[in-house]
């Protein structure tokens, strides 16, 4: 069982038209700012939800796609080519005032998903303006990201393989963003910023995907009747990805105090059911070696701290509730032997082994696509 966290997707954007702001020196450079605004209203209609197009004609545009999610995918596809090469254009011009004045002039704006303020703003998302077309880069790879990640969530029923995959690919994209793109516009960044922007942020979501990867993979072993050490071992694998993530969620704050609460709520339930379904197998494994009172140690223990970290979100506590019954009737299922058979006395906390995770998902790196296409400006 997965949590399902679709927040990361939940971005908005402003409309830019890039040749009403960069002066185009011919018809071809012109025809090719165009395209680019065109490729992005498209994308902005899809996520701000103010498309006129009907389904049927969504799914010829997108060459039979049925999938909202599977669309905007393709979409962002279209346009991050395009994108990279007008940027990398653009830093082909030496430092320029004009420029820069029609990079501010063109009003880059995107809200936040992760942002407390920007998810429950009362004249609804709240938008930040960064005069940088990295920023630009950067908020799309970012919705290019969590789209990936959200249509691993989609079809985690139907293909465990390929749902992995996706939620690989996204790490790679938060990768590539955390250590590539947002590095380069920390200088310019204001002090009201986006938690989106900083690259502690995107290598946490890095992990949290990875983690999403290997949970997957772990279901897919647990259906094949893998052996609880194992299966003990990757859910605690999954663990320590989220401790990782953690982690550079502390950083972030340093830098953005404003993170949603649902983000964190969703990182620590995340971690606490995984580490329930390690102590799970571990006392099973346990068990099977004679350690009886080791055993229901573990899951006496296992129990009490899960109860602690329960969530608010009611799907979760669902998805927590059915994990609880099954440790907690496999508990007594161990007390009921113990007393009939083994009479072993009960581990204390401090005698307790120590959880030993294993990772064995990694990012595949996000390589980006650009379409050579020279641009010329009157500057």
């Amino acid at each position: 069982m997965l949590l399902q966290f679709s927040d990361p997707a939940k971005l908005k954007t402003k409309m830019c038209v890039f040749e009403d702001k960069f002066i185009a020196r011919d018809s071809g450079t012109l025809e090719q700012l165009k395209e680019i605004t065109s490729r992005r209203r498209v994308i902005e209609e899809s996520i701000n939800e103010t498309s006129s197009i009907t389904d049927a004609i969504a799914r010829e545009m997108s060459g039979g796609l049925s999938s909202h999610t599977q669309q905007v995918l393709h979409k962002l596809q279209q346009y991050l080519p395009l994108l990279e090469n007008f940027v990398s254009q653009v830093d082909m011009i030496d430092y320029n005032l004009r420029i820069v004045q029609w990079t501010s002039d063109l009003k880059i704006r995107w809200s936040s998903a992760l942002s407390s303020s920007s998810l429950f703003h009362l004249r609804g998302p709240k938008f930040f303006q960064i005069d940088n077309l990295r920023f630009e880069v950067g908020m799309t790879l970012s919705l290019y990201g969590a789209f990936l990640r959200q249509r691993a969530l989609e079809i985690i029923s139907e293909d465990q393989v390929q749902s992995a995959t996706f939620f690989r690919e996204a790490s790679g994209v938060y990768q590539y963003l955390a250590e590539e793109i947002l590095p380069t516009i920390q200088h310019c960044l204001p002090s009201e910023r986006p938690p989106e922007v900083i690259p502690s942020t995107s290598a946490a979501m890095s992990l949290v995907c990875l983690a999403e990867a290997q949970a997957v993979t772990s279901m897919r072993a647990e259906e094949k009747g893998t052996i609880p050490s194992l299966l003990a071992k990757l859910h605690y694998g999954i663990v320590e990805l989220l401790n990782e993530s953690a982690n550079y969620l502390h950083i972030s704050f340093g830098e953005c105090k404003d993170m949603s609460s649902n983000f964190l709520e969703f990182l620590s339930a995340f971690r606490a059911l995984h580490e329930l379904m390690s102590r799970k197998n571990l006392a099973k494994e346990l068990m099977s070696s004679g350690q009886v009172g080791v055993a229901i140690g573990v899951l006496r223990y296992a129990l009490t701290d899960v109860k602690k970290e329960m969530p608010r979100e009611n799907s979760w506590k669902l998805v927590f509730g059915i994990e609880i019954d099954i440790v907690a009737e496999t508990l007594r299922k161990f007390e009921r032997e113990n007393e009939i058979v083994w009479h072993k006395k009960i581990a204390l906390r401090d005698e307790l082994p120590t959880p030993i995770g294993t990772r064995i998902v990694k990012s595949i790196p996000y390589n980006p696509k650009k379409w050579e296409r020279e641009l010329a400006f009157k500057i």
